[in-house]
């Protein structure tokens, strides 16, 4: 993963956006997801992927539901309502922090 300190603050919010757009989704489909919409210039290890769900899960912003698929348990994770509001507001500040860096990195001429 290119510049991975960059991407770690943003672990749970990405995750958080993943979840509020596709609903359920379990670890690997998650980092799989990633991987595919940023063409491969993000990879995210179970490493860094399942502390922060377990995270989001003690604060309450995940549940969890485990399902048998093909003779294995597998666990899905879907947003909380309270899930469903902290995912409005960090990305809320992630655009805003976007926004911010953008004007920092090419800051428009003035005279």
């Amino acid at each position: 993963m290119k510049n991975s300190q960059l991407y770690k603050g943003s672990l749970n919010t990405i995750i958080m956006k993943l979840l509020e757009e596709n609903g359920k989704m379990y670890g690997y489909e998650i980092t799989q997801k990633v991987k595919a919409i940023t063409q491969g210039e993000l990879n995210i290890t179970e490493g860094a992927l399942y502390p922060a769900l377990h995270k989001l899960e003690a604060d309450g912003f995940l549940d969890v539901e485990i399902e048998k698929v093909d003779n294995r348990m597998r666990k899905y994770y879907k947003l909380t309502e309270s899930g469903e509001k902290e995912t409005v507001n960090r990305l809320s500040e992630l655009e805003d922090f976007i926004r911010n860096m953008q004007s920092l990195v090419n800051p428009k001429l003035e005279f």
